[in-house]
């Protein structure tokens, strides 16, 4: 496959910013102090809050530089289906299709992993 590589990176720098634009207010409303936020499987709104935070801002940033690109796609991957399956269970399948289309993306970088163009090979070419 000639572009696996140029796809994956292709993949992971699209999902990665454009995930970005759901954390960043996030990450801002957390470190403003403002722990409201919804808490759709029961574990407290402020440690929901950090985990969405951690999954759609931290680990995107992660996944666009191809750094731990499979481990940091994860919660990104479990995030989005929560948001489409539970938060979104009762609405129509087009407020649950971003959810899944970002769960694709992020399912594919996980089984994947960041290609021949990102930090995680060029870490393992200095370790080798």
């Amino acid at each position: 496959m000639p572009f696996r590589n140029l796809s994956l990176l292709i993949l992971r720098l699209a999902g990665g910013l454009m995930m970005l634009t759901h954390g960043y207010p996030k990450f801002r409303k957390l470190l403003s102090g403002d722990f409201s936020f919804a808490d759709p499987i029961g574990l407290g709104d402020e440690f929901s809050l950090v985990a969405t935070v951690f999954a759609e801002f931290i680990c995107s940033i992660l996944v666009a530089l191809g750094l731990y690109t499979r481990l940091a796609s994860v919660p990104i991957l479990f995030t989005m289906l929560i948001a489409a399956l539970v938060v979104h269970s009762g609405d129509p399948f087009g407020k649950q299709e971003l959810g899944l289309l970002y769960a694709a993306v992020f399912a594919v970088t996980a089984l994947n992993g960041g290609g021949n163009f990102s930090l995680d090979k060029i870490i393992r070419k200095k370790n080798l």
